[in-house]
């Protein structure tokens, strides 16, 4: 046994050495490596985000204006006079709720902050739970009042408490709504009762639903609530919003309507990892705005499907690694990827990797390695980043003697 253990050793000392040596070769040497790309695949999908179905109001709507879009990647499923400016109602409070969510994240307020009332507040006419000016209202009570109830009392309350004025907070708007791309649309309150120059479109209110709901799904937990109350019980909350009740899946969303406006709706609901978004404007009735809204939810579900290619952090490939400390890498998704794709379509997905054989240290933890994308009968669906897994230094004289001496400890210790 000793004569073994006096073997073992002399032979891992030789490896240490042949190490030292294919290393220190490896360190001055100057391999080129060349990337392997397809050029047969664009490296962006230039249709994401774009129309995939261009009609003329095949679904014979009675609106003036709707639209329905994914709400992931905001396709553009069916289209009827998306960009005429019409009179919003208070689905203006899409924009208005999404500017509160994005002070919670920020930690500007808080949910348990509580809110006053001003007499402004308290005076707002068409929906509202009745503030008094003597009374406060925590922000969580407030968020459910107004995406319940749809209280205009609240919502202006919100706004003087956030920028300090109802003015302050309409800019904010529209600055908000500049940001999103949202060209048809000029806020003049954060209420949503008629008020000349207030107007925004079907495709601008999609934008603003897809943003809230995409980046503060925590607020499906106040637009789900079908029954609830404030104010212990005193003050009684009915959802605005029918769908809620009575349609698969629903999540949302807002709900309005005026004189001039008519009856509005924005309408999200999600089933099989599809997520939807239907928008009616001035639509004839009450009974009209959620029966085509429901039309529209229905032939989405029922025509396209949402395909997850991966989540993020899904290892796709490990690839080499040359002059670095470790010899391999793995390379993941640097973001969840997936499609919206026609149903029937699902098994005729091909992907394509676009990666180096090998890649030279250092690397940096989520650096970009390649992409990967993904496509039907050639047309690609979507196109996701490879990153590295994490950071790979160099090579160096000083790495390999930090390895020798590591080597050299455990050899001692056996």
């Amino acid at each position: 046994m000793k004569s073994f253990n006096i073997f073992f050793k002399v032979f891992l000392c030789f490896s240490i050495f042949s190490f030292i040596f294919s290393n220190v070769s490896l360190c001055f040497s100057n391999f080129p490596y060349s990337w392997t790309i397809n050029d047969d695949i664009e490296s962006v999908n230039d249709d994401i985000g774009k129309e995939i179905v261009q009609n003329d109001n095949f679904l014979n709507l009675e609106s003036q204006s709707a639209i329905l879009i994914e709400q992931t990647t905001g396709q553009i499923l069916y289209n009827h006079n998306i960009h005429e400016k019409l009179y919003p109602a208070s689905v203006t409070k899409v924009m208005s709720i999404l500017l509160f969510m994005e002070n919670i994240s920020t930690g500007k307020i808080s949910l348990t902050d509580n809110v006053p009332c001003s007499e402004n507040a308290a005076s707002m006419g068409g929906s509202q739970i009745w503030l008094d000016p003597r009374e406060t209202l925590t922000v969580d009570e407030m968020l459910k009042a107004i995406c319940v109830n749809s209280a205009n009392d609240c919502v202006v309350a919100m706004a003087e408490f956030i920028a300090g004025s109802e003015e302050g907070f309409v800019q904010l708007m529209n600055d908000k709504a500049k940001e999103l791309g949202m060209k048809d649309t000029c806020f003049k309150n954060c209420h949503g009762l008629d008020e000349e120059g207030h107007f925004t479109s079907a495709y601008d209110i999609s934008l603003m639903s897809k943003e809230l709901l995409n980046k503060y799904p925590d607020i499906t937990k106040y637009t789900t609530i079908w029954m609830d109350s404030l104010r212990d019980g005193k003050s009684q909350l009915s959802n605005t919003n029918k769908l809620i009740k009575y349609y698969k899946g629903a999540t949302g969303l807002k709900t309005g309507s005026t004189s001039l406006a008519l009856y509005n709706l924005s309408a999200s609901a999600t089933r099989d990892n599809l997520s939807l978004i239907a928008v009616i404007m001035k639509a004839p009735s009450t009974k009209l705005r959620f029966g085509e809204a429901q039309k529209l939810l229905d032939y989405g579900f029922n025509k396209f499907s949402f395909k997850s290619f991966g989540n993020k952090d899904d290892v796709i490939k490990e690839i080499n690694v040359s002059k670095g400390v470790k010899k391999n890498i793995s390379v993941v998704l640097e973001s969840s990827s997936g499609a919206l794709i026609e149903k029937g379509n699902e098994n005729k997905i091909s992907q394509c990797i676009n990666l180096p054989n090998n890649v030279e240290a250092p690397i940096s933890k989520g650096q970009k390695l390649g992409e990967v994308s993904f496509s039907v009968d050639g047309k690609i669906l979507n196109t996701a980043n490879l990153i590295a897994s994490e950071s790979i230094d160099k090579l160096t004289m000083f790495s390999m003697a930090k390895n020798i001496l590591i080597l050299w400890f455990n050899l001692i210790r056996s």
